[in-house]
């Protein structure tokens, strides 16, 4: 599958699963714009290291993903917008009860309404072009529940709500929209938990990432970034023209349980 000659935008991809995402957009062609909340140096200097590594045009654009305004305004920046990828995404565990609002506030605001802000503002575009493809990464979660972490999860529902409203509006054009839905990711920030895991439990390595972190992925193995950013590249695909609103695990079998 060849991109060339597409613009993909990735939100929350300066780290982990979204820049996993938008290596893997940029070696099969594509001009990426990365985007996080920061404006750093380094943040323009992964964005360089991108496009010399791959030969392709990437950018990095700051917005803050909490913010409508900012949302929009991303994809007006990038100027066009053939593949986008709704990754930006946080996270709070607590009890309904003492579920801290500004939290709650915060978790639907960037797992969700930047999403639709996104969307909105990157239809046109795609409708100009002729062609379109929106990723929307939900997680396991967006299929299923845990304790603790009721925005999270109704967030991520309604990702998977909003992935099949997209398709529907979009069905009778060369535009889809579709779900990925991880279960456990290795990334830099969940393999900087794994010692502390160990700790807290007394158990070495492999038998903390089994027992506790893979507890509910049958496979008890880690998804990666490469293969959650490969099926990325697989829907922008011309094999994939005729998925649009639905949903693929990426989760060692946790919601076939």
């Amino acid at each position: 599958m060849s991109l060339s000659g597409k613009t993909a935008i990735v939100t929350g991809s300066n780290s982990g699963i979204g820049l996993g995402i938008a290596h893997e957009l940029a070696r099969a062609g594509a001009d990426v714009v990365l985007n996080s909340f920061t404006d750093r140096d380094e943040d323009h200097a992964l964005a360089a290291e991108l496009s010399q590594q791959h030969g392709v045009n990437v950018r990095y654009i700051r917005a803050d993903m909490s913010s409508a305004e900012e949302c929009r305004a991303l994809i007006a920046q990038a100027g066009a917008c053939d593949v986008l990828v709704n990754n930006a995404g946080i996270q709070h565990v607590a009890a309904v009860e003492a579920f801290p609002v500004e939290k709650w506030n915060a978790i639907i605001a960037i797992n969700l309404s930047s999403a639709f802000h996104t969307t909105a503002a990157a239809l046109p575009m795609m409708r100009k072009a002729g062609w379109g493809r929106i990723v929307n990464i939900a997680s396991a979660h967006g299929l299923t529940a845990s304790p603790y972490k009721s925005a999270y999860i109704a967030a991520k529902h309604g990702i998977v709500g909003l992935t099949k409203t997209v398709a529907l509006e979009t069905a009778e054009e060369a535009i889809t929209c579709n779900a990925i839905c991880p279960g456990y990711v290795l990334t830099p920030l969940v393999e900087a938990q794994i010692p502390d895991q160990m700790k807290a439990h007394d158990m070495d390595r492999d038998t903390v990432v089994r027992e506790v972190m893979l507890a509910r992925q049958p496979s008890k193995q880690f998804a990666t970034v490469e293969q959650i950013g490969g099926t990325t590249v697989f829907l922008c695909s011309d094999a994939a023209a005729q998925i649009t609103g639905t949903t693929i695990s990426v989760d060692g079998g946790w919601t076939a349980l």
